[in-house]
């Protein structure tokens, strides 16, 4: 049967012209439609029309959305939701002026994680990371990449990305599986970086591939984790075993992670929060997805990423909580909407087109999703307001109302 989303106050389309992304200037177009209603048809987008011919379909279901808002299914394409433990202590001595280089030089920080999830069960990480996913889908989110990189040795990575695969098959949205076993050296291999990365690229690379455990390889491209020449190591094998590239980099030091990444066609770079004027010029010339974490910033009291320079030089701009538990522990999506328009620069369209379009080209998933677009999956987030600019004016609110996923409605606003 046919569904409509009949009514609703506003469209907000993102319209790409099938161009599939935005660049540049190209966010701050998201042509808002007015009386019009949406027509779903076996999960996908079949029609857009004037409500004035809704009564010329036959068989249909009407869903009236009289007041409300429509926008594509929100996308968070930087996460690492599986994960075990608390780093709240490490939290107290940031506040007295410890900061986060320091701590992971002492052994803390993605180290504390590390052990906590070596000490729990697969059915532990599961429990944890449910309702994480919850709230990720009451937030109107339809697709959620999920990073490993907590267990850093063979079997714990396989047990987070074996969790990470459970949940894509419990849940209805799309869950996307990233491995990032070059996040931090483990303590075994402190000492022995060419003995570990002999483990990713000899034994947990080929495994990730064959057992079809992962869609990218993502790398800690700083100081305190991997060299630029390790990691392109890595990325040469990943490449060889099928994975596409993502990497972290540009986050407190430069040290070479923005060339890596464009040699080896990465689909997106991630923090960037330190990148030099020269590096953004390169990206202008490349369809690499300048994923911007600014809950990172705001998390560790560090600077922001320069989105504004980045989007007027022409680069591909996406926006993500990083969730996690030691420099983001925030996954609330529109928060990080609201602090990129007032900590970025960036306009509230250019938020939108961040967490909808340019977040599926993260993931290689834009031909199907991020816009509202004749022939794409009838993915959708329906808001409780008439107005698109209030998902981010209200700060820390969550006005989703509804979240609809396939032409399904997986998440709707308790009475």
């Amino acid at each position: 049967m046919i569904r409509i989303l009949s009514n609703p106050s506003q469209i907000v389309t993102v319209n790409t012209n099938r161009k599939n992304y935005k660049r540049g200037s190209e966010l701050s177009y998201l042509d808002v439609l007015t009386d019009h209603s949406v027509v779903i048809e076996n999960g996908l987008i079949q029609d857009i029309i004037p409500n004035t011919a809704i009564q010329k379909i036959n068989r249909k279901e009407i869903i009236n959305l009289k007041g409300k808002i429509i926008l594509p299914g929100l996308i968070d394409s930087h996460t690492h939701a599986a994960f075990a433990g608390s780093r709240s202590g490490e939290f107290r001595l940031r506040l007295r002026g410890v900061n986060y280089e320091q701590l992971a030089k002492k052994g803390g920080g993605i180290s504390t994680t590390v052990n906590a999830v070596r000490a729990s069960s697969f059915h532990d990480l599961l429990n944890l990371a449910k309702p994480r996913v919850d709230y990720f889908i009451s937030q109107g989110i339809t697709t959620l990449e999920i990073k490993s990189g907590y267990g850093l040795d063979f079997d714990n990575e396989m047990k987070l990305l074996k969790v990470i695969s459970n949940l894509d098959k419990i849940y209805p949205i799309d869950i996307i599986p990233t491995f990032l076993g070059a996040h931090i050296f483990p303590k075994e291999f402190r000492n022995n970086h060419t003995g570990y990365i002999d483990l990713i690229i000899n034994r947990l690379l080929p495994y990730v591939s064959e057992n079809k455990l992962a869609l990218f390889c993502d790398g800690f491209c700083e100081s305190t984790a991997f060299s630029a020449e390790e990691i392109n190591v890595i990325f040469k094998t990943a490449k060889k075993n099928g994975l596409k590239i993502k990497l972290h980099t540009e986050q407190f030091n430069n040290i070479g992670g923005i060339d890596v990444a464009l040699n080896n066609n990465a689909v997106s770079v991630d923090h960037l929060e330190v990148i030099k004027n020269s590096d953004i010029q390169k990206l202008k010339y490349h369809d690499t997805v300048c994923t911007l974490l600014p809950g990172v910033s705001f998390f560790l009291n560090h600077k922001y990423a320069p989105a504004r320079a980045l989007i007027d030089s022409d680069a591909i701009v996406a926006l993500a909580t990083d969730f996690n538990p030691g420099s983001s522990n925030i996954s609330n999506l529109h928060f990080i909407m609201s602090l990129a328009a007032l900590k970025m620069n960036m306009n509230i369209e250019e938020t939108i087109s961040s967490v909808t379009i340019n977040a599926a080209k993260a993931l290689c998933m834009n031909e199907s999703i991020g816009s509202i677009e004749i022939g794409k999956k009838a993915d959708f987030a329906v808001f409780n307001t008439e107005e698109y600019s209030d998902i981010v004016y209200n700060i820390g609110n969550n006005l989703n109302y509804m979240t609809i996923k396939n032409g399904e409605i997986i998440y709707k606003q308790a009475s």
